[in-house]
């Protein structure tokens, strides 16, 4: 296994995707994130995974089991399994953000390019990963 190396900053930051898998392990997976001004993730439960996200740019709100917090460029997010969350673009620009989930959530490879995609595709973790 070679395991994954790369600027996360650049690729968040050049980012255009809703969701865009970069690499998935056994035990966790690297997922980029856009989210147009406005837009959301869209509140959601995990009961499997507990997940980070890390904001590169823009201004929103991460809500967890009801509470409120602001983020912004630079933030960190630990959301545990089974926490109810959204995350939610409140910012003029785009939200650009990338997150872990551990253990992986997402088939990977997988790219939306949209909300509208993601939610059309009901893909799930498959046990495939990278290498």
């Amino acid at each position: 296994m070679k395991g994954y190396v790369t600027n996360i900053e650049e690729l968040t930051r050049e980012n255009e995707d809703f969701r865009r898998v970069l690499y998935t392990s056994h035990n966790g997976q690297l997922v980029l994130m856009t989210l147009p001004r406005g837009v959301e993730i869209g509140e959601e439960i995990h009961d499997e995974s507990d997940q980070f996200f890390r904001i590169e740019e823009g201004e929103g709100k991460v809500i967890i089991n009801d509470t409120p917090h602001d983020i912004s460029d630079g933030s960190v997010v630990i959301v545990p399994k089974g926490a109810k969350h959204n995350v939610i673009n409140t910012g003029v620009g785009p939200l650009r953000l990338y997150s872990l989930y551990m253990p992986p959530h997402h088939r990977d490879g997988v790219v939306h390019h949209s909300k509208a995609a993601a939610e059309e595709d009901e893909e799930h973790f498959d046990g495939v990963i990278s290498e």
